[in-house]
């Protein structure tokens, strides 16, 4: 076993383990903070109040709908304040003729990876396609009565996080069918970086299609033009685009989420631990899916060390959770402060080296759907953790590639 991968005890009285745990909290050093909800104050020093959505621009948009026939990307997170923008566009008489669902739903319920159903919104009466389901774009047919697309999604600003393939599909049919896109844009909780593996186009998938880093520091609204201005829609074709822009935002700044952006994402800590604790979806780690604490700890039940444990048990967005009954031990990251995560402007591999290091079964680790290099975006990753290299080495590796796609990413940023 390399020394420099070892997971360090922590006996420290704010937390509630004594496995392993990453060594920037140590040279930090963790304060106890309260599990912070979406949408409540986790730090006075970096809430920020003042930043406006698109959505909430309302007289940008507005005559661009009026007189005509609309389609709606959205899902609970669409918002303005307390009223989704759904609502808030049939009270200003915009003919809205069809939703279309990403993952999780139009409500944002369902587990990750379920299917998703065509249907009628209750609420309404407006027919909901699918987005999720049989089919992840929109066909001639499901665009025939529309005149103009409006998408409006909350985005974390992780590769794997489905929604901005759900975009390019949006886009690339929409460019096909000469129906003009306007992207509502928000904040990315996870703007402030940009780190990770540049996906390798062998490798592109719905959880990953572009050949972008893990963690790509860019607003939807800018992803959105990036999209376009490189060229990766089908035969090289460009939407009709308009990006209606964040007020008072900055990448830098942190943006607290009114309404958590998927089920499995409950806060403002499992949104910016997520980029790292996602790796162990293509490993048999539990991420704590089937708890309360999702992406804010990892266990395993064959780990004998760790006074931290959770059994996962069916809820909303788990209905099936990995280790469902069984008593899983290892850590919990929910004490660490959202300023601590931030500081550090990178992914944390220590979680994942450190739990392969101490698995005895490693031929198990890694799942053989090789979804862990979907994950990633490559097998490097995987081989590079196999032959026991460094976090130092692994990310050094990373680092062409990562100030190549930086050169790129500077043609399309809107904001700081």
């Amino acid at each position: 076993m390399n020394m420099s991968r070892r997971f360090f005890r922590v006996t420290d009285v704010f937390f509630s383990f004594s496995f392993f745990i990453c060594s920037f909290v140590l040279l930090l050093g963790c304060s106890s903070e309260p599990d912070t909800k979406v949408g409540q104050m986790a730090n006075a020093t970096v809430q920020v109040t003042d930043i406006i959505p698109g959505a909430e621009n309302i007289s940008e948009y507005l005559p661009l709908l009026q007189n005509k026939k609309v389609g709606m990307v959205v899902n609970q997170t669409s918002m303005i304040r307390n009223v989704h923008l759904v609502d808030t566009l049939l009270k200003f008489s915009i003919d809205i003729q069809r939703i279309f669902a990403p993952e999780h739903g139009f409500r944002g319920v369902a587990d990750a990876g379920e299917h998703v159903e065509d249907g009628i919104d209750s609420k309404t009466g407006i027919a909901i396609k699918s987005l999720y389901g049989d089919s992840k774009k929109p066909t001639a047919e499901d665009l025939k009565d529309i005149e103009v697309m409006v998408f409006d999604i909350q985005d974390v600003g992780a590769r794997f996080y489905t929604y901005i393939s759900t975009l390019h599909y949006i886009m690339e049919a929409c460019a096909e069918n000469g129906i003009p896109v306007i992207v509502l844009d928000r904040p990315n909780p996870n703007g402030y970086f940009v780190d990770g593996p540049v996906l390798d186009p062998k490798f592109s998938s719905f959880v990953g299609m572009h050949p972008v880093p893990v963690v790509y520091g860019m607003t939807i609204g800018e992803y959105a033009q990036m999209i376009n201005g490189e060229g990766w829609l089908k035969d090289g074709i460009k939407a009709e685009l308009s990006v209606i822009q964040i007020r008072n935002y900055t990448h830098d700044k942190h943006y607290q989420l009114p309404i958590k952006p998927s089920p499995n994402l409950p806060n403002s800590k499992s949104i910016l631990l997520y980029p790292s604790l996602c790796f162990f979806e293509g490993t048999i780690i539990s991420v704590g899916r089937g708890t309360d604490q999702q992406f804010q700890c990892y266990g395993h039940p064959d780990f004998s060390i760790g006074s931290y444990a959770f059994k996962p048990e069916p809820n909303e967005g788990a209905k099936y959770p990995r280790y469902e009954g069984k008593q899983c031990f290892g850590a919990n990251l929910s004490g660490i402060t959202i300023g601590n995560i931030r500081d550090q402007k990178a992914l944390n591999l220590s979680y994942l080296l450190g739990t392969y290091d101490f698995f005895k079964g490693k031929e198990e680790y890694f799942l053989e759907n090789k979804f862990f290099d979907k994950l990633a975006g490559t097998d490097e990753l995987r081989l590079q953790i196999l032959d026991g290299k460094t976090e130092e080495e692994i990310r050094a590796s990373w680092q062409k590639d990562l100030e190549n796609f930086k050169l790129i990413r500077n043609h399309y940023l809107i904001y700081e």
